[in-house]
C-alpha cells in the first residue's frame, strides 16, 4: 500500500513522548522536530495513529515542501503539488496559514494565494472546469512557513485529538487530555501501585491514567474528518476500531486510582466523565482537602496539576498551599511525586529539590514538570 509523509503534531516538550508512542506502535525512521514528529504511513496508519496516539494534537498529511520568499514562489510551489490526488471535484478545502521567521508573514495573503493556486490546479486537472462547488467532504489545508520553508499539509483528524469524547461537561481550567496523558507516561507508574491526584478537578489525569493501563484507545469513541474521504475504504476504519476494541485489557482488577478535590461540583463531573470513558470501575473520587492525604500503601505515585495562582488562587495562597504540599507529601516517604506548575520557585515553597524537571506548556503557560523519585520497591 502506498506510503505518505505524515506528521504527528504535538506541544513543545511533548515531541519525544509522541515519538516513543510511535516507536511502540512499530513505526521507524522518525524525525523529531519542534512541535511535531514526522513518519511514514499508509491509509491504515492514518486511522491507527488517530485512534491510538495519546499525546499528539492531530495527524497531518505532508503534501509537499518548497522554499518561498515571494508570493509568486508561494503560488507556483503550491500549484505544482498533487492536490487532485486528495481533493475531489466537490471537496471543500478551507486554507489556514502560520508563518515564523519568514519573508512571507501576511497570513491572509498567504491563505488567499495558496487557495487560488489549489483552485487553479484542480480546475486544470478536472478538465478545465470553471467552478468548484466545495459542497463535499472537508479537507483542511494549512500553509506552514518556517524560515522561508513552506510545508503544505492536509489535516486528517478534524477536532484536536485531545477531544476524546468523554469530557463533555465544562470544568473551567481543566488540563487537556493530551497533556494529562503525557504527564502519566513520564512517570514509572504501573497498575499494581496506587496513583493519587489530590487536585483532580473534573478527573482528566486519573481518567487518562486508567485508559493508559487498560489499553483503551483514546480515539475509540470519536470520529475523524478523514473518515468521510473517498480515499478511505470503510473497511479501514472498521478494522482499526475492531482491533482497538479487542485490545482493551480486562485483567487488571487490582488497578487503584484515587482522585480527590476540595470541591464537590468538579467531582460530580469527574465521576460522569470516568463513566463516559469506561473506567469508572477503577477510579475512586472523593471530596478531600490535600492536607488530609495519607495512605497505608507503599511506593505509590502522586501525579497532579495544582493551582498556579493565575486563575484559580491568588499568589499568596498558592505559596502557602505548596508549603503544605511539601509537608504532607513528606510523610509518604516511599512515594514518588510528579507535579506540574507555572510557579517558578515551586521547589523553594515545596521544600525539596526535584530529581528531574521538564519544561512543558499547559495551554499558553510555560510550566515545569517537577519529578521526585521515591525508592524502588523490594523485589518479590
Amino acid at each position: 500500500m502506498e506510503q505518505f509523509n505524515l506528521i504527528a503534531m504535538s506541544k513543545f516538550g511533548v515531541e519525544s513522548i509522541t515519538a516513543n508512542e510511535l516507536k511502540k506502535m512499530g513505526y521507524t525512521d522518525l524525525k523529531i522536530e519542534t512541535g511535531r514528529v514526522c513518519f511514514k504511513g499508509n491509509f491504515s496508519d492514518i486511522a491507527k495513529t488517530n485512534l491510538w496516539l495519546r499525546t499528539a494534537d492531530r495527524i497531518l498529511i505532508n503534501i509537499g515542501e518548497f522554499k518561498a520568499v515571494t508570493f509568486e514562489e508561494l503560488f507556483e510551489g503550491t500549484k505544482a503539488l498533487p492536490w487532485e490526488e486528495w481533493i475531489g471535484k466537490n471537496g471543500a478545502f478551507p486554507v489556514g496559514a502560520k508563518s515564523v521567521r519568514s519573508a512571507l508573514y501576511s497570513l491572509p495573503d498567504c491563505q488567499a494565494i495558496a487557495k487560488k493556486a489549489i483552485v487553479e490546479r484542480l480546475k486544470s486537472k478536472f478538465g478545465n472546469i470553471e467552478w468548484l462547488p466545495e459542497d463535499g467532504p472537508l479537507y483542511k489545508v494549512e500553509v506552514g512557513i518556517l524560515n522561508d520553508l513552506v510545508t503544505m499539509t492536509i489535516d486528517t483528524s478534524g477536532a484536536g485529538l485531545y477531544k476524546r469524547g468523554y469530557r463533555v461537561l465544562n470544568g473551567g481550567a481543566a488540563i487537556k487530555e493530551t497533556l494529562a496523558a503525557a504527564l502519566v507516561q513520564l512517570t514509572k507508574w504501573k497498575y499494581d501501585r496506587v496513583l493519587i491526584d489530590p487536585f483532580c478537578g473534573t478527573g482528566t489525569i486519573p481518567i487518562e491514567a486508567a485508559m493508559y493501563e487498560m489499553n483503551i484507545a483514546p480515539g475509540l469513541k470519536r470520529s475523524f474528518i478523514s473518515e468521510e474521504w473517498a480515499q478511505f475504504s470503510e473497511d479501514i476504519w472498521t478494522e482499526a476500531r475492531k482491533e482497538a476494541h479487542e485490545s482493551v485489557r480486562k485483567d487488571i482488577d487490582s488497578l487503584k486510582i484515587i482522585g480527590s478535590d476540595i470541591d464537590d461540583n468538579p467531582l460530580r463531573m469527574a465521576r460522569y466523565h470516568a463513566k463516559q470513558a469506561g473506567v469508572d470501575k477503577y477510579i475512586h473520587f472523593q471530596r478531600m482537602d490535600m492536607r488530609e492525604i495519607s495512605s497505608h500503601n507503599k511506593y505509590g505515585f502522586i501525579v497532579t496539576n495544582p493551582p498556579y495562582g493565575e486563575r484559580l488562587e491568588d499568589e499568596k495562597k498558592v505559596k502557602l498551599l505548596y508549603k503544605d504540599m511539601g509537608r504532607v507529601f513528606a510523610k509518604l516517604d516511599t512515594w514518588s511525586f510528579y507535579i506540574i506548575t507555572s510557579v517558578r520557585d515551586f521547589e523553594k515553597y515545596f521544600g525539596k529539590r526535584a530529581d528531574k524537571k521538564r519544561k512543558l506548556y499547559n495551554g499558553m503557560l510555560e510550566c515545569n514538570y517537577y519529578q521526585f523519585f521515591g525508592p524502588k520497591p523490594p523485589r518479590t
